[in-house]
């Protein structure tokens, strides 16, 4: 199975090819330069992998929560991809990603977003298999979800920013803290290439980003995201 992986919500962008468990990827910070290094990314990375769209059998993307504008391109460009080379998709937590990226079996994922608040989640690993402890939420940090027992392991910019609040909240319940990690393609391309070998892909119409927050755009902002998508647009390839 070959899978192809987008995330841009927070200020990396990677693209990541998953390969029978094998995965190959690219990342880098590149702010909010997202639709000019996304395409020349993926572009990179199928060239080296010696692999054509026609070869894929399903994108993944980071659904979010994250970057609204950020988001939204990995969904259209996915959506784009996948039309024109007739592929399932699907959409993956970013929260999920940090977990999966972990490492650890038991994960609190914490994301900035902004206005003091994060976007968190809890999840445990059993086997290969992932179960939500508590459902991905907007919130203050002092009001991030409860958990019970200890070992958990805290992911993400939130313990950066809120990293002395998230600690006090889960006094005696955090073995240990990766406040750097952020959503990678290639967490997004194994959490993807499961759910493709499941059946559980989708048609791109249905690909749609994962919001906690209600939009919060301004005119010129909106402008300029809808110029965003129409580059990107332009860009996609003939397949």
């Amino acid at each position: 199975m070959k899978v192809l992986a987008l995330e841009t919500s927070t200020e990396y962008c990677s693209v990541a090819l998953w390969q029978d468990s094998i995965v190959l990827e690219h990342c880098e910070r590149v702010g909010q330069k997202h639709s000019e290094m996304l395409m020349p990314m993926l572009d990179v990375l199928l060239r080296e992998a010696g692999v054509t769209m026609n070869q894929l059998d399903g994108i993944a993307f980071g659904a979010g929560p994250g970057s609204f504008t950020g988001v939204r391109i990995a969904c259209g460009v996915t959506q784009g991809l996948a039309f024109g080379a007739s592929l399932p998709v699907a959409g993956i937590c970013t929260l999920l990603a940090l977990a999966e990226a972990s490492g650890q079996q038991r994960v609190i994922a914490a994301l900035d977003a902004r206005m003091g608040e994060i976007y968190c989640a809890a999840y445990e690993k059993h086997g290969k298999e992932w179960t939500t402890v508590c459902e991905p939420c907007l919130c203050k940090p002092e009001d991030a979800p409860a958990v019970s027992g200890t070992g958990w392991f805290g992911a993400g910019s939130g313990f950066a920013e809120f990293g002395g609040v998230l600690q006090t909240r889960y006094i005696a319940q955090l073995g240990g803290v990766n406040a750097a990690a952020v959503p990678q393609a290639a967490a997004i391309a194994s959490l993807g290439a499961a759910q493709f070998a499941s059946g559980l892909g989708v048609d791109a119409a249905l690909a749609q980003p994962f919001y906690l927050r209600d939009k919060v755009a301004l005119k010129t902002a909106e402008r300029e995201q809808l110029a965003i998508e129409k580059e990107l647009n332009s860009k996609l390839p003939c397949v």
